[in-house]
């Protein structure tokens, strides 16, 4: 799975948490655009999670802050 297959997918999962419709772009910030609160991250990451069977540590998560840095992280961690 590349780079543009796991932007795909996150997206996907991004938009039921997407309540305001805001266009997601790499630069897009999860705590100031999308005005995620930590409830909804916990929910989010998980979805991601699941769907990728993978395991994002609390540290990985600090210090991910928008769209393309998750989707790289997410990217390292699934193609090995």
């Amino acid at each position: 799975m590349d780079r543009a297959q796991v932007d795909e997918t996150i997206r996907t999962l991004i938009a039921p948490f997407n309540k305001k419709g805001v266009a997601i772009a790499d630069s897009t910030g999860f705590a100031g655009d999308l005005e995620f609160d930590s409830l909804t991250v916990m929910d989010f990451v998980a979805a991601i999670e699941d769907e990728f069977d993978i395991i994002i540590s609390m540290n990985q998560q600090a210090e991910i802050e928008n769209f393309g840095q998750l989707v790289d992280a997410v990217t390292k961690m699934v193609v090995k």
